[in-house]
């Protein structure tokens, strides 16, 4: 899922000020992964064969952000919705 979708979606269904909470969530959630990058989960990569690869969830919205922590950045993976198949979609590759 794109964070633009994303947050179109929640604003098709729910109304303007829906997808901007939605959008600000997500990009709440990222910034506070740059600034901590380990605090995010390695348990959903881990299932999928992919150990280095973690997980961190937007609050108040069903989805999480991936990607791998990297000495000097991160490398953003995707930002995946929690009714998906996630092991599914990350078991086939990223």
């Amino acid at each position: 899922m794109d964070l633009v979708q994303m947050a179109s979606y929640y604003a098709k269904e729910g109304g303007k000020d829906l997808g901007e909470r939605a959008f600000n969530a997500a990009v709440g959630a990222l910034d506070a992964v740059q600034r901590r990058p380990g605090m995010g989960s390695p348990r959903l990569g881990q299932l999928c064969g992919i150990p280095s690869l973690r997980a961190r969830r937007v609050p108040g919205f069903p989805m999480q952000w991936f990607y791998f922590e990297r000495e000097d950045h991160l490398d953003v993976v995707r930002l995946i919705g929690d009714r998906r198949d996630i092991i599914a979609i990350l078991g086939d590759g990223i």
